[in-house]
Order: C-alpha cells, then structure tokens, then sequence
C-alpha cells in the first residue's frame, strides 16, 4: 500500500468508491443534505458556472428533478461497478460538452472547462469537511486524507486526471482559499438560490396534493434555510458579495446540523438517500432496472429487484396523502386548491388513461416548454427535455444524439414559425397565438427518435422486456393485459397529443412537467 505526503495509508483504487467508501457514509447523512446546498451555493458564484446554470439549468423550475438527477449521478459514479462509473462518465461528458456559451458580460463559459470542473468537486469535498466541523464532530486527518482521495478519484474519472486538483490537503486548502478570494462573485445564480428558490420551492410531487400545507410550511423553512446556507459560507466571500447575515444565523446553523445529525441513530432503511428519493417520488426509482436483453445496453445503475413491490406500496402512500389532503381541504377554511396528483384516480398516475384533461396554453408554456424557468421559450429548453429524457432512458450514442438532433431541428422549425419580433427567443403570447401548429414535421421526428431509442431490439413496438427494461423506466407507464404492446403509431400519436399543449399525459406529465 502506498503512503500520503503525510504518512497515511493510501487507498487502493478500488477502495475509493462502493459501500464502504467514506462517500457513501456522508451520502447516507441526513446532514449532507444542508451541506449540498451549500456546495451548490458555491458552485453557483464561480462566473462561468453560474452563467451556465441561468441559461441552461432547470434548477429553477424543476428544482427537485434536478436533485434527484444529481443523486443519481452521484450513486453511479461512487458505486462499486467499474462499468457503470465509466458510462455515467461518458454520459456527463456528453452532456456538459453541448453547455457552454456567454454570460451577460460577454465573457464565455463552458462546461468542460477544467479549473470549472476541478472546482465543482472542491465544493462538495470541502462543504462535506465543513458538515462535520459544523456538527461538532471534525474529521481526523486520516478520514479527510481519504475522502479527499475518492472525490480526486472521481475528478478523475471525469477527466481522466486529477490534476485540477491539488495532490495533497496543504495544497488543496490554499487552492480554495485562492478560489473564494479570487474567482467567486455574487452571481445571478447564486442570489437566486438563496433569495427566491427556497420562498417558491414547488412541492416534491408526493406533497403535490397538499399545496397549501406545503406552501405554510414552505414560508416558514424557506427563509431558516437560506439564512442557514448564508451564514455557512466563507467569511470572506460573505463579506465581498453583500450576503447579509441574520443575527443568531450562526447558532441556527450549528443547531440545524446537529439535529439532522441526530437523525443518524434512526433505522437505516429510514434515512437512506434512495428510500427517502423514491419516497418523495413515488413510483420512480432512484437507478433504472437493468435492461433484460442484450441489445439494450449495460444497466446505468443498480436494480433494487423489487421494483414493483415498491412501487405499488409508494402508490398507495401516494393515495392515502391523496385522502389526506382531500380530508384536509374539507376540514380547513382553505380556498380549494388542486394538484397534479388529482388528475388521476387515487393519486396512481399508471392507472389514468393516456390522455387527461386539456393543457391551457399559458399552463403548457410554463409547466414544460419554459424548462429553464426565464419566461420564454428557447433552445436551452429544448436541449433540457432532450437531457432529461436521455438520462431518465440512460440512452448511448448514437441514440442519443438522434434525439438531440431532433429536437434541434423542432426548435429551428419553431423559431421560423412563431418567433415573429426575431428576437431568437419565443414568448408566452408567441406561443399562445399559435398552438395548433406546433405539431410538424419536426416534432413527429423527434417521437421517431425518442421511440427508436426505446425500441431495443427494432421490431416496430415496445414489447414487455422493453417495457420493463426502459420505458417505466422513463415514463412510469404500465400497459393494460388488452395493450401488451405500444406500437409505433401509438407512441407517435401520445407524444404529440402532448407535445403540442392538447392534452394532459400520465406518461409524460411526470417527466416533463414535474418539479
């Protein structure tokens, strides 16, 4: 075994990353949630990484998708399998190729820049460092010497080097101070986050029934987050961006960290990232099922093997919050307010037909064209929904790159027929004054695309292994005994229903539409 420059024991490469790993301890921490606001805060206020989140992130409009992606992500690149850590590699590398552009300043940024991505890893290792001390329960040198080692790892496994990185602490923290003394600004990005995302938080969609509740408790946390999250950063960066700090923020910080610490000495299945994810989202699981035929690719993730079990007890949770809010609503002097969960029988959105009641023009824009939450429609927010959909279907090249090919060519077709000021961007009313042609050529090449991509072994329709294997996976969508296949017209016919404003879809609701 190797040694440290400080004299430690090295891990071995393949002890950075599995079950063991001192990762996985901290992704299993309830405090690490407090510490990856703070992570994200941080990457936000480095100018090419906050200029790329208000163009091209949905964490405004989809906060909680965005949460789980990065879960998801997370878990496979720290995970014990060599071959899921590299084509979650790949997939990431492909997708912050096609992000990269120029800030309100006109200085470019991109995605695959090293000192970003060096940077982005610094800020989780330090925020989880900090978790601890904050907790009153500092790291001893030998644990931080190796979680510092996984997350180089990690950087590694990126881009294929560490190097961005400081070989050793001593060095590392000089890099960070360096970092927040020099590069970080008070960003668009960042005051966002601390000052608007939390006071209009959407609720995660097992709440998405209670609205009000949600929206009482939601006025109450959002404000004790953000002042928590504020009063955590550096000081020196705290003072040269103006964050103001509440008085006491500081002992609400502490005292917030040492009671999600405690949650540590709760059961294990309890406070487990996974379970608590496909909790607050029901039927989706947290890493898709492994595909059961050859051609449909290695697994993105491990199978928890009893998906459906699972599932069908988190719908039934899904109802009873259902009832719950129902009952709620009666008994309350509340104006009545519903919530997408309400659109289908007993809150299961696998048991509602197809198509559900019509969008409005003005609900459509904003719930799934404007992905990126800014007001308009461009073609950030398309490359969103061909993101998503091809993380969500773990797709590879060259499947991939079909769907983004088509949705590129939708947004040209788009922005020819509904950008009438050529400004390069399309408006709510732009896009109201012409619903009915949105459905063309090119957004029937894009259902191509998107059911080529799921039609494994190409024979037409979407049979049962492929269902299982990909496309609940995606979509949530279970196929009646009468429909045991989802044939091409069928598939083409409900993604454009959709894609054009006319109809609310249990499939692609969820998935486009949801928080």
């Amino acid at each position: 075994m190797t040694e440290t420059r400080t004299g430690a024991p090295a891990a071995q490469p393949g002890e950075l990353f599995g079950p063991d790993s001192q990762f996985h301890r901290f992704f299993n921490d309830p405090r690490w949630a407090l510490a990856m606001v703070r992570a994200t805060v941080l990457e936000a206020a480095h100018p090419q990484i906050g200029a790329a989140l208000i163009d091209n992130s949905t964490f405004v409009a989809h906060p909680w998708r965005r949460m789980r992606n990065t879960l998801v992500s997370l878990q496979r690149m720290f995970g014990p399998d060599e071959s899921v850590r590299q084509r979650e590699a790949a997939r990431l590398n492909r997708m912050h190729a096609r992000i990269n552009g120029t800030d309100e300043r006109s200085r470019p940024y991109d995605a695959m820049d090293p000192e970003v991505r060096g940077w982005v890893v610094a800020t989780l290792f330090e925020s989880s460092v900090n978790m601890c001390r904050v907790a009153g329960q500092p790291l001893d040198r030998d644990s931080m010497e190796a979680l510092y080692a996984e997350f180089r790892a990690f950087h590694a496994a990126l881009d294929g080097t560490a190097g961005q990185l400081p070989p050793g602490l001593p060095e590392f923290w000089r890099y960070y101070d360096r970092m927040v003394n020099e590069e970080l600004e008070s960003t668009e990005a960042l005051r966002i986050i601390l000052y608007r995302l939390f006071d209009h938080l959407p609720a995660p969609p097992l709440l998405d029934g209670l609205p009000t509740v949600w929206a009482a408790g939601r006025a109450l946390a959002g404000p004790v987050i953000g002042a928590i999250t504020v009063a955590s950063l550096p000081e020196p960066f705290r003072r040269r961006a103006g964050l103001p700090e509440i008085p006491g923020a500081q002992v609400l910080m502490q005292g917030a960290y040492t009671a999600a610490g405690l949650a540590r000495f709760l059961p294990d299945h309890l406070i487990r990232t996974e379970s608590l994810t496909r909790l607050l989202y029901q039927s989706q699981v947290l890493a898709p099922e492994p595909p059961a035929g050859p051609s449909a690719g290695p697994s993105a993730g491990p199978s928890t093997g009893d998906g459906e079990p699972r599932d069908a007890a988190l719908a039934a949770l899904r109802g009873q919050m259902k009832r719950a809010g129902a009952l709620f609503r009666l008994v309350t002097p509340f104006p009545a307010q519903r919530g997408p969960a309400e659109d289908s029988p007993a809150g299961d959105v696998r048991a509602a037909p197809a198509e559900g009641p019509r969008w409005s023009a003005d609900e459509f824009f904003t719930a799934v064209l404007d992905q990126t939450g800014d007001g308009y429609l461009d073609w950030p927010d398309l490359a969103a929904m061909a993101r998503e959909l091809s993380s969500r279907l773990d797709l590879d090249e060259p499947a991939e790159t079909a769907l983004y090919t088509a949705y590129a060519a939708w947004w040209r077709e788009l922005q020819a027929a509904l950008d009438t000021d050529g400004d390069g961007r399309i408006s709510g009313p732009e896009y109201a004054a012409a619903v009915p042609s949105l459905a063309g050529p090119a957004l029937i090449r894009v259902a191509e695309a998107l059911f080529d991509a799921t039609d494994a072994d190409a024979d037409g329709s979407i049979d049962a292994t492929e269902y299982r294997a990909l496309f609940r996976t995606g979509f949530h969508r279970t196929m009646s005994s009468a429909a045991p296949r989802y044939t091409r017209t069928a598939f083409i016919q409900d993604f454009l229903s959709f894609m054009s404003g006319r109809r609310h879809s249990t499939s692609y609701d969820p998935l486009l539409a949801g928080s």
